[in-house]
Order: structure tokens, then sequence, then C-alpha cells
């Protein structure tokens, strides 16, 4: 499992193509070679309302978090990250030159047994029959 959320001002949807990040954030999380296909998933939303830092006009943000399934080790997921932080300042570069953009990443590890999972894409992808 490795599910992305990106939560976004609005204003950054008329700076930055949001389609084009998550997309580039999709590939990222495949090259990082530690996350199964199968359990990726990246959704965006950008927020209804939202003051950033001074609460100028112009200010926006793009607040990215890494939900993933424990196992990995803190090197392995701290390698991703960088992977994934790498490919969302790429996207996200035209915001990023401005004094009027915040990025960040945060990774969080999913207790398994307070966690609850019916995937039959899993089945489909490993080329197993679901039961």
């Amino acid at each position: 499992m490795a599910h992305l959320s990106i939560e976004y001002s609005r204003g950054l949807a008329d700076r930055a193509d949001i389609a084009a990040l998550c997309r580039a954030l999709h590939a990222a999380m495949i090259d990082t070679g530690i996350f199964p296909l199968a359990g990726i998933r990246v959704r965006a939303h950008a927020a209804d309302h939202a003051v950033v830092a001074d609460g100028l006009d112009d200010n926006d943000f793009g607040a990215l978090t890494l939900a993933v399934g424990a196992g990995r080790t803190t090197e392995a997921l701290k390698a991703a990250g960088d992977v994934i932080f790498a490919a969302a300042k790429s996207a996200l570069a035209g915001p990023l030159a401005t004094e009027h953009f915040a990025l960040s990443l945060e990774i969080r590890v999913i207790d398994p047994s307070l966690s609850w999972k019916d995937t039959p894409i899993h089945a489909r992808l490993s080329g197993r029959k679901t039961e």
C-alpha cells in the first residue's frame, strides 16, 4: 500500500498542471521500486478555503502525505521520499521559483492491525484469481 494524497490551495491550479503533477508522482512512486503497482494511489484535492503564511492572496501550498503499509525500513522510505519529493519539486518548479509557495511531504506508516482492505486489483495485477 502506498497512497499519496496531495492537498493544495485553489490558486495552485492556476499556476501548475495538477493532473501532470499526479502523473509525475505516480511515475516516481513506481521508480522507487518499493511499492507494489496495485497498491499505488495518487489523488489531489483542492482546499476550499485556506490562509497561507502571511495571508497574501498570492500564497499557495502543496502538502503531500504518503501513507504506506508497514514493513519497509526507514532508509528505504527515506530514499523513496527523496525520489518523490524531487519529482514534486520538478513538476512544481514554477511556483517554487516564487516567494509565495510552500511544498511539503510527509510519510506515515500505517499500523497493519488498524487497517482493513479488500482490493481485487491486487489479484488482477498479480495474475491470481479472487475467491
